[in-house]
């Protein structure tokens, strides 16, 4: 590890810790709030008819927002890699976090500055985003491990710290970004009727603000709180110090042989996972928008605000998960068995948005928002089962020779989880550009246009609806099946990790750190602790 300036302690840790909590909080911010109102934006309608989207069918936007998300767990391999060999993580962080600003502002460019160029203007954006968060995501946690003297006992109560920075940038995000949306939107004539236009330029133009306040962050106070810390790529100081791989070598034992089939065992089932709860930032944003009574009274609850849920409940029941499973002592259950409840709680989860779907069916304009609370909840119940299963399972399961190689291909699967997502989220689409209502609305001898374009919509939505149930009744067969077989096969697979589960910390304190630290594990890169 390098050394750093004594700088003092805030809370008992370096203040270094600190600033890589607001360096990780503002671009968390960023991330998340771009999310909240990415598919939001494909599938508004276009200046001039009621909107400042691109007016993409919603097929298309969810399957967009899906190899976005993909894309945006695989660039990371790619970017601890360099700052691992070339670059050192100071740099790396800089230089991705200078991407994803720009990636922000370039969303938020209004579309009058780059006519008929809209689309090239977007995906110039998203592809800055997915570059910049290849080189900055992997390299901010690795940080704070090397703040840390090994052994010291402070260590996981630091992430523990790092990852409330996470929750609570996230948190912030869907709130703040309403506000800048609807404070900068306004109004227009259409069909001879005043439309309200959310402003989401305004939007991306507040996660550019939050990313810069993060590289902000980081240029001005790493020198002074950080030392050499980050400056020196790691393969560089290695071999300073004469440091050889110490990989072992031969073929593969039967032990390593077992616990890599409970890693691609475990990665099938955590495809699953993700593809459902990652329905949040496309399929739930869309239904939270179009389908749902979003009004608490006379108050209209915008719809980004709804991408803040789940963090508001990890930071509620993170800490109660972590002290339940270790009062349960020797009756907690296996690794296998929560990763079971927590497909099992996914399923639960999306059982509200079939009821939100019938009660829509049943002749409601609209579901109530609660329906959605409810699954947001129980989502992140399930998170909170599984998070301990994820990447501290791979760490312990497999071979030191291919660690890095199995831990690139568990975020592979994350990845791919992505993708799956929205593919599934996009099946709600109305294929052909929605004809079969226009000629059915035509049929009924309307000619005003603005009633005809009203009839469509409303025959759009109602398939759209239709098409949801569907979705959301598979996926609940497809969590609870899935929980199902998982737990039939939870002794075999405990069989074949070969006692990888019985490493227990020592005593009820480091356990509990051990437990909170896995919380965020969906957030941080696992080599944050080496």
């Amino acid at each position: 590890m390098s050394n750093t300036p004594s700088q003092g302690t805030l809370l008992g840790h370096p203040k270094g810790l600190f600033l890589l909590f607001g360096t990780e909080l503002w671009e968390r911010f960023s991330y998340y709030a771009m999310r909240a109102i990415l598919v939001l934006y494909l599938v508004d309608k276009v200046q001039g008819q009621g909107g400042n989207g691109l007016g993409w069918t919603e097929q298309d936007a969810i399957s967009l927002y899906g190899t976005f998300t993909m894309l945006v767990y695989l660039t990371p391999l790619i970017g601890g890699w360099l700052a691992d060999n070339h670059l050192g993580q100071r740099k790396s962080i800089l230089i991705g976090g200078f991407l994803m600003a720009m990636g922000q502002f370039t969303l938020a460019m209004p579309h009058g500055w780059f006519p008929g160029q809209e689309n090239a203007v977007f995906y110039t954006g998203l592809a800055l985003l997915i570059c910049g968060n290849g080189m900055f995501k992997p390299n901010i946690s690795t940080m704070v491990g090397d703040l840390y003297q090994e052994g010291d006992h402070r260590r996981d109560g630091a992430f523990t710290i790092f990852y409330m920075g996470i929750n609570i940038g996230a948190f912030l995000s869907g709130i703040l970004v309403a506000s800048a949306y609807n404070s900068f939107g306004y109004t227009e004539m259409v069909n001879g009727q005043e439309v309200f236009v959310k402003n989401y330029q305004a939007g991306f133009a507040a996660a550019g603000v939050g990313m810069l306040l993060s590289l902000l962050i980081q240029l001005t106070f790493a020198k002074k709180l950080l030392g050499d810390i980050g400056t020196v790529p790691v393969a560089k100081l290695k071999a300073n110090q004469g440091q050889k791989d110490e990989g072992q070598t031969g073929p593969l034992t039967k032990v390593e042989r077992d616990r890599i089939k409970v890693i691609f065992i475990l990665g099938l089932f955590t495809i699953v996972f993700w593809a459902g709860f990652e329905q949040a930032g496309g399929l739930m944003n869309i239904y939270a928008d179009k389908f749902t009574d979003r009004f608490v009274g006379a108050f209209e609850v915008p719809t980004a605000w709804f991408q803040s849920i789940n963090a508001f409940f990890i930071v509620i029941f993170a800490p109660v998960f972590a002290s339940l499973w270790i009062k349960l002592g020797e009756k907690e259950p296996t690794s296998p068995v929560k990763f079971a409840l927590g497909l099992f709680l996914l399923g639960l989860g999306f059982l509200f948005m079939v009821g939100a779907s019938l009660q829509i069916a049943g002749g409601d304009a609209k579901a109530s928002l609660w329906w959605l609370v409810g699954a947001y909840l129980f989502h992140t119940l399930g998170e909170l089962c599984l998070s301990p299963v994820g990447l501290s399972m791979v760490t312990k399961l497999a071979p030191v020779k291919l660690a890095s190689l199995f831990m690139g291909l568990w975020f592979f699967f994350t990845g791919l989880a992505n993708y799956v997502a929205g593919f599934v989220g996009s099946l709600i689409g109305v294929h052909g550009g929605g004809e079969e209502f226009m000629s059915a609305c035509t049929a009924k001898a309307i000619t005003d246009a603005a009633e005809l374009a009203a009839c469509v919509d409303a025959a759009k939505e109602a398939a759209m609806v239709d098409k949801s149930l569907s979705i959301f009744g598979g996926l609940v067969i497809t969590g609870v099946v899935s929980a199902v077989v998982l737990y039939l096969m939870s002794d075999k697979l405990i069989d074949w990790m070969h006692g990888a589960e019985d490493a227990h910390p020592q005593t009820e304190e480091e356990a509990l750190d051990e437990e909170m630290d896995v919380i965020g594990s969906h957030e941080a890169m696992p080599e944050s602790k080496s």
